[in-house]
């Protein structure tokens, strides 16, 4: 029995973030082999697109099948996340800069006795 390969062995699904292969890479070397100048991926149609030696262009679709679920990326994962992940990160700083600046208006309202004893105590906690 052949196991899915992004199934771990409980049967869940892993989070595989690498680098996707490009189908449309595969299919331009099968088609001109090392005639090949230059490539690049064209995101916008999902094809990769080849300029050849004698300076014609070639394109081939990069999927197997419309229906075929790629896994993701880190780009991918940004790409459609970046709202969240920005929010998330002003959060995170706004609470740091409100923490910093309680603990630094506390700091300045005690007498330095009591700041000397926070200071000699705070390591037994």
């Amino acid at each position: 029995m052949s196991r899915h390969p992004l199934l771990d062995f409980r049967g869940n699904f892993l989070l595989t973030l690498q680098p996707r292969q490009r189908v449309g890479h595969d299919i331009l070397l099968a088609r001109h082999g090392n005639t090949i100048s230059t490539m690049r991926y064209d995101r916008a149609n999902n094809q990769v697109i080849a300029m050849l030696d004698d300076g014609s262009w070639d394109s081939a679709p990069n999927m197997i099948t419309p229906g075929l679920e790629m896994p993701e990326t880190i780009g991918s994962v940004f790409r459609k996340d970046w709202r969240f992940l920005s929010l998330a990160c002003v959060a995170m700083v706004t609470v740091a800069a409100v923490a910093m600046g309680i603990s630094v208006e506390l700091a300045n309202n005690m007498s330095t006795t009591e700041l000397q004893a926070l200071l000699v105590n705070y390591p037994a906690f």
